[in-house]
């Protein structure tokens, strides 16, 4: 089947800001950074990097406030991969615990090393600067996501690494016609091209 010609002329640019950097929801007084707003939208996780923020992950919500609360409820369940900070914001993976199919068969082990986890839980909820930005078209903010993503796991920078594999993303299908984005910052985020399409 021979795919059909996207006319350029339909394709839309759009300029995206990106709010932030704001605490993860109730770690505000921890690391004296403003409430992250309740936003339908985009958000990033990012550990400080350099001269700006390293990306870890990109997600999506229609609350970020109800969804981050269940983001730190899964993280205390040890249901997430828990990082040694301080490698992370050097843009290197070392895990202190891996969540995820391996959290769900090594239940023992989270509980004979939950005191550890959880206190490495906490450094890396109040390290993680959020950044957020208004996306009200649900199947755009997917393809935001997928787009945010693949563009992390396709670099060859060193950082790329620290970004977790196997998340169920909805890249742009071959019949959508491309949106153009022009990320709008006033940091620098590392992993989040200036402009891409999606």
């Amino acid at each position: 089947m021979e795919l059909r010609q996207i006319d350029t002329s339909i394709i839309e640019v759009r300029e995206i800001e990106w709010q932030g950097p704001f605490a993860w929801t109730g770690y505000e007084a921890k690391n004296g950074l403003d409430k992250m707003p309740d936003t339908e939208g985009i958000y990033l996780w990012t550990f400080q990097y350099k001269d700006g923020y390293l990306v870890y992950c990109a997600g999506i919500t229609k609350s970020t406030q109800k969804r981050f609360r269940q983001h730190t409820l899964e993280y205390k369940s040890g249901n997430y991969t828990v990082f040694n900070v301080g490698e992370a914001v050097k843009g290197k993976r070392v895990e202190i615990w891996h969540g995820w199919s391996y959290a769900r068969t090594h239940r023992e082990e989270f509980t004979a090393r939950k005191e550890e986890i959880l206190n490495a839980v906490e450094e890396q909820l109040k390290s993680f600067r959020v950044f957020v930005a208004q996306v009200s078209d649900k199947r755009e903010r997917t393809r935001f996501e997928a787009a945010i993503m693949h563009n992390i796991y396709n670099s060859k920078e060193h950082w790329a690494g620290l970004a977790d594999r196997g998340m169920a993303l909805s890249k742009r299908k071959k019949d959508e016609v491309p949106i153009v984005i022009k990320n709008r910052s006033n940091v620098k985020l590392y992993g989040l091209p200036e402009i891409f399409d999606i």
